[in-house]
């Protein structure tokens, strides 16, 4: 979104009548969304369908309680508002508005027109309300905060019909090792449109506190390495640290063998830290992370199955803190201490499996079972699927994502570049080495290869 594109009036009154009238017949219980732009159509499905927003709600409700984050936050987030202030003066010749809000979509700060901000107060868009999605429907804020990328949402693209007279735009800032959400900043014009600049703009303030988060992470990646330095002295086990994300920053020789990445290769940059394909691994590091970052005294082990391993390895996570906030775990291998990670269907709250995947084709949403899904490939940032209706764009950005949201649901991560339905593996193919191909039940035969890192994953999910 590097320009905001004008229409025509002739243009935009055209496209206004199509999307109010696929808008009316959403919001009526209908499936068509011709002529709606695939990332508003998934936003719309989601706002229905999922959070169950009523589209005939006028004001955004206030937010119920504060996000906790971390101090570097604060920086981000402050250096938002400086930027957001500098923008306001050529903001208000256009009768708009910018926000900051929070991962929740609370609105932090606002400025620009005060006519502008007269008229938003009437709908609540001030600060202390909540302008998420699940709050707010189909809003620059709240959608933003669901995307990777940039948002522009304009009159009737927006799910309530209270807020049609609003054009938005905005972009989310998120954390460089998580990628959960810091802040959202957004721009709001009324019966107007953006400024030309606006997309340009929203792009380098979004980039500038990207770069903040990157050195802060960075830092956090060097205070991981020293705890790991400090912990190996006096350790005769096998280490590893470990990010909030699971990714490893650095990992002994006997590590790395274990969870099949380089060993004593220094990964702080959060861009390049090795990402282990462990989906078991990565979870038990999340969950320590989250444990963690609620008692700074927390520790836990559990037991996975590494590479190479037939039988289960003893793990514990130890957290590491700078400045009062995590940076990640230190994890010993072969080694039982503290509170045990719950095991599935134990303890913790129960993972919602998802009916129906989404994926876009040309304009139109199609929504699909998840057994009418063979695999899914990415290419760059975009994920495909093959499915029986084709090849078809997924609406979840990102293979990391995809993975998460259906590792309990039959599916498995085989190689960095596929996810695949387990039950619709037609055939197993042995190569001389060794190597694992799988053969699909598409059309097609695809055939799938299997990492060697995953081999002993796949082998025992399909008990061969």
């Amino acid at each position: 979104m590097a320009q905001v594109r004008q229409l025509d009036p002739h243009s935009r009154r055209r496209a206004e009548a199509t999307t109010h009238q696929a808008w009316e017949r959403f919001a009526g219980g209908e499936d068509d969304l011709s002529g709606v732009r695939p990332e508003i159509a998934i936003s719309w499905h989601r706002c229905r369908d999922q959070f169950r927003v009523d589209p005939r709600l006028t004001k955004a409700p206030a937010a119920v309680a504060e996000v906790d984050h971390a101090l570097g936050y604060d920086v981000v987030i402050a250096e938002l508002g400086f930027r957001a202030a500098a923008m306001a003066h050529e903001v208000s010749s256009v009768g708009g508005i910018v926000t900051i809000a929070d991962a929740a979509g609370r609105v932090l700060a606002q400025w620009g027109d005060e006519g502008t901000r007269a008229v938003a107060a009437e709908a609540n868009l001030a600060q202390w309300f909540c302008w998420s999605e699940g709050a707010a429907g189909t809003n620059g804020m709240g959608t933003a905060l669901m995307s990777y990328t940039p948002v522009l949402i304009r009159g009737a693209e927006h799910w309530c019909q209270a807020f049609h007279d609003w054009t938005c735009a905005g972009v989310a800032v998120r954390d460089a090792v998580t990628r959960k959400p810091v802040a959202v900043l957004n721009i709001s014009c009324w019966r107007s449109d953006l400024p030309g600049t606006a997309g340009a703009w929203l792009g380098n303030a979004a980039k500038t506190a990207q770069r903040i988060l990157r050195q802060h992470a960075r830092d956090d990646g060097a205070e991981l390495m020293a705890a790991y330095n400090h912990m190996r002295s006096g350790s005769a086990a096998a280490l590893a640290a470990v990010d909030p994300a699971g990714r490893v920053v650095l990992a002994d020789d006997t590590a790395g063998v274990l969870l099949g990445i380089p060993g004593s290769t220094p990964a702080p940059d959060p861009a390049v830290r090795w990402k282990p394909e462990l989906p078991d691994f990565i979870q038990a590091a999340k969950y320590a992370a989250e444990q963690a970052s609620r008692n700074p005294h927390w520790a836990g082990s559990t037991q996975i199955f590494t590479r190479l391993a037939n039988e289960p390895t003893s793990i514990t996570f130890r957290p590491v803190f700078l400045s009062g906030h995590l940076v990640g775990n230190i994890v010993s291998f072969g080694v039982s201490d503290g509170d045990p990670l719950p095991r599935e269907g134990e303890d913790g709250p129960p993972r919602v499996q998802p009916r129906r995947m989404v994926a876009t084709r040309e304009n139109r949403m199609v929504l699909l079972r998840l057994p009418e899904v063979c695999f899914a490939q990415s290419d760059g940032n975009d994920v495909w699927l093959s499915t029986d209706e084709g090849l078809l764009r997924s609406a979840s950005p990102g293979l990391d994502r995809l993975e998460a949201e259906l590792s309990d649901s039959g599916f498995l991560r085989v190689h960095r570049q596929y996810v695949v339905n387990l039950s619709r593996v037609r055939e197993v193919e042995r190569r001389d080495r060794g190597e694992l191909v799988l053969v699909m039940d598409d059309p097609a035969e695809t055939m799938v290869p299997v990492s060697r890192r995953n081999t002993p994953t796949v082998r025992r999910a399909l008990e061969i």
